[in-house]
């Protein structure tokens, strides 16, 4: 798939700080738009459609998964899909931007696969899983059992660190804000 930008891949566990960071990078490096993905989920608080998400019904979500028509997807809970819609990544190369994906551990690496080394794929990384359960948990936005859930996929999502390109340990934010905008103009300006 050949595209005019390049693709930055931000993957990690939930609650490890990747959304924080990709928001930090957005407002700060120009020539970049946000990839927004579609999901199967319910929204979240005052999350907007075509916004925070492409929010699908499971059905439509699997029409699409049909038709060919995302980049990646996974199944990543029961019921619950999320992807990258080829539509999205082409609006935004169109427009001869930069992509930027906040996806999943394998969605991540499936970009990464497909557009090699016109993407660059960023690992963010927890200090360790209690401090991810901390942080979970503060959220506020899942109940005990999703919590669980997600710290259970962290783990197994820890294991996937080394297929990326490079990692960033999330132990001070603003540490972690530093080296992802270096990263990232290093990679958009080569």
């Amino acid at each position: 798939m050949e595209s005019k930008g390049k693709l930055l891949i931000f993957s990690a566990p939930s609650g490890a700080g990747k959304t924080t960071l990709v928001h930090h990078i957005m407002h700060s490096i120009k020539k970049l738009s946000f990839s927004i993905s579609a999901t199967s989920r319910p929204k979240r608080g005052n999350e907007v459609d075509g916004k925070e998400y492409y929010f699908l019904s499971v059905d439509d979500f699997r029409k699409k998964i049909a038709n060919d028509e995302f980049v990646e997807w996974e199944e990543v809970y029961d019921g619950k899909y999320y992807g990258t819609l080829k539509s999205e990544v082409d609006r935004i190369t169109n427009l001869g931007d930069n992509v930027v994906f906040d996806v999943d551990v394998v969605g991540g690496l499936n970009i990464k696969k497909i557009y090699g080394d016109k993407a660059l794929a960023v690992f963010i990384m927890p200090p360790n899983i209690d401090e991810l359960d901390k942080r979970l948990i503060n959220r506020n936005t899942d109940s005990k059992h999703d919590i669980e859930t997600r710290i259970s996929k962290a783990k197994y999502e820890l294991t996937f660190a080394d297929k990326f390109d490079i990692s960033i340990i999330n132990d001070d934010l603003e540490i972690a804000k530093k080296e992802a905008m270096e990263i990232v103009s290093d990679f958009v300006n080569k």
